[in-house]
């Protein structure tokens, strides 16, 4: 049998039975122990190799699927709001069933509005850099309990501006494992490990 899902939270190990998941692929054979270490990574694999459900099950493990305290300890990242709005879906496929509170930072709403959903508590969220930024800058988003920031597809932060957001993003972070998903290392997210980046593993498969 192959490990990676075996070390898993019960409940995740239950839903991947629940949808006929029995064997990890050659990415999350490698990719999952080295997140759970607890290591920053960059996580490399073409498309299709289950980037975004590695993603989803270690965010989920780390937060041991249940809800605590009220302020984020999960933040994901993601290019666009369609991008945001299909993850938020993907991750409610596995948070059924638990407490836990992801919540979908959507560009299409006023950012007061966001400010006093996420003031109520939340556990995971995941929205832009652009969204996540301002709601920093806003002093709506309590950063001190995050445990893990991951982003997925992050060739995007090639761009100017959510490069530069996330520079920011990560400079009000502090003790916290941030996993970066491509299909590829690029120039710009090599230059990460001059800032929150060091350190950092990485996985390619």
């Amino acid at each position: 049998m192959e490990k990676p899902f075996k070390k898993l939270h019960n409940h995740l190990k239950e839903k991947l039975t629940s949808f006929e998941i029995s064997v990890p692929t050659e990415f999350q054979k490698v990719a999952i122990p080295a997140i759970k270490s607890g290591a920053n990574l960059y996580c490399t694999a073409s498309e299709n190799s289950g980037k975004s459900t590695t993603l989803i099950l270690t965010t989920l493990h780390k937060l041991k699927c249940e809800e605590e305290g009220d302020a984020p300890r999960a933040i994901v990242l993601v290019e666009d709001n369609e991008k945001a709005q299909e993850l938020y879906n993907a991750f409610l496929l596995y948070t059924r069933h638990t407490s836990l509170r992801v919540y979908f930072g959507n560009e299409k709403e006023h950012i007061d509005l966001l400010k006093s959903e996420i003031f109520e508590g939340i556990d995971i969220l995941i929205s832009t850099p652009k969204i996540v930024n301002k709601l920093l800058l806003l002093e709506g988003l309590n950063t001190t309990q995050v445990k893990i920031l991951s982003v997925d597809d992050a060739s995007f932060l090639s761009q100017k501006s959510p490069y530069t957001d996330i520079i920011s993003i990560t400079q009000s972070i502090h003790k916290c494992q941030f996993v970066i998903y491509a299909e590829k290392l690029d120039a710009t997210l090599k230059r990460f490990e001059a800032n929150f980046m060091e350190y950092s593993k990485k996985i390619s498969v």
